[in-house]
């Protein structure tokens, strides 16, 4: 009976989070035009990642992932936080991003200014699904 018990228990679906994105509540509390990148710091914590060629933007990343018994873990969810500040370091746009079937889809924006800098960073991390290597991201 317990070897039975086992086997159901290994064959059971795990889900597991990855990462850290702020709550719309939490993000209500950041001003465009206003803040700067010390208040947005104190007010939700530090980004999961910045941006690569320039400290413009600041990147909070959550995935979530299936794990089934033998089979490799599967990512089924991920949403990025993207906040752009501008030259003087004041937050110039804040924008939501999931995934849905595969493709980036934007979830919510407050914005002073009609384009957002460093996106290609954020296409990285959203487009990896999938990608065996991607893994190597998140310290997998």
């Amino acid at each position: 009976m317990a070897a039975v018990m086992l086997v159901l228990a290994s064959c059971s679906t795990q889900y597991q989070n990855h990462g850290y994105v702020p709550t719309d509540d939490q993000l209500a509390e950041v001003f465009v035009g206003k803040d700067t990148k010390d208040t947005v710091a104190s007010v939700i914590g530090q980004p999961s990642a910045a941006g690569i060629l320039d400290s413009s933007g600041w990147y909070y990343v959550q995935s979530r992932f299936r794990h089934f018994a033998y089979q490799q873990p599967k990512e089924i969810e991920r949403q990025v936080v993207a906040i752009s500040f501008d030259a003087r370091g004041v937050v110039s746009n804040i924008e939501r991003f999931g995934l849905e079937n595969g493709k980036v889809i934007q979830l919510s924006r407050s914005v002073t200014e009609s384009t957002v800098g460093g996106t290609s960073f954020l296409r990285q991390l959203l487009g990896n699904i999938g990608n065996p290597d991607a893994g190597a991201l998140f310290g997998r």
